[in-house]
């Protein structure tokens, strides 16, 4: 049911069964999937692409212009998948000249307060908890957790099946599959729960936890270390994820 004291642009485009609440602002150029819920209080502005099933809470400001002096009015976008909560009071800025666009993944939970910057991409599943802060351009791979009260610098890439504990600050690339955490942030082991919890076998982990033994218990320098790795560890799709992931960063990864 719509509520009459909204605000909807007449050339927005709501689908079937889009519910928003009332004082909820909604401009021109906005595109919103079928069966999403806008809850009151919130702001969509243009450039907005969400998708069906979404839950967007009271207070959450999605698509307004970035927080980056170069930005010049170019017309940029938010894209946000189907099945993603936006909790109370989150904001996710359009992107820049750099990317054109600022993603948000399908089945991505963001908790109260979480800020996603220009040009960020955020995969599939992951979950933000309160007060998560994202700098532009920062890169999430799928099945990402957060602890709360995080702060990532700007242009980091973190790995899939990452978790990163609360209060945590990245300015580092995080590779896949590990737990992050302490001041200032450290390797920590595998993220063991969760890649059981999404169906990784014990000879797999016991395959990443070679690999990250080389990198982080052996005392080699990182070249070494992965000229080890290519050398001596037999071919998986996870030795290759690894690699890939550390061969391309332009941050050099935690430590």
């Amino acid at each position: 049911m719509n509520y009459p004291l909204h605000c909807i642009h007449p050339q927005a485009q709501l689908g079937k069964n889009v519910q928003v609440g009332p004082f909820t602002v909604i401009e021109e150029d906005v595109v919103i999937g079928e069966g999403t819920w806008i809850g009151p209080h919130v702001t969509i502005m243009s450039g907005a692409r969400i998708g069906s099933h979404c839950q967007v809470f009271p207070g959450a400001v999605i698509a307004a212009v970035p927080q980056d002096l170069k930005f010049q009015g170019e017309q940029t976008v938010v894209e946000i998948g189907n099945h993603t909560v936006i909790r109370e009071f989150v904001t996710i800025h359009r992107g820049t000249a750099d990317h054109y666009k600022t993603v948000i993944g399908a089945h991505v939970l963001l908790m109260a307060y979480v800020h996603i910057a220009h040009d960020c991409f955020v995969g599939n599943h992951c979950i933000l908890a309160n007060a998560v802060q994202l700098a532009g351009h920062v890169q999430l791979a799928d099945y990402v957790r957060f602890g709360g009260g995080s702060g990532v610098h700007q242009f980091v890439q973190i790995g899939a099946y990452v978790m990163i504990a609360g209060g945590s600050t990245l300015r580092k690339d995080i590779p896949p599959f590990i737990k992050v955490g302490r001041e200032p942030s450290k390797y920590c082991g595998l993220n063991i729960v969760g890649l059981r919890r999404h169906g990784f076998t014990n000879e797999q982990i016991q395959r990443i936890q070679h690999i990250y033994r080389c990198i982080y218990q052996k005392g080699l320098l990182m070249t070494d270390a992965l000229e080890h790795i290519a050398r001596e560890v037999p071919p998986s799709q996870e030795k290759s994820t690894i690699l890939h992931f550390i061969q391309h960063s332009k941050q050099g990864i935690v430590r």
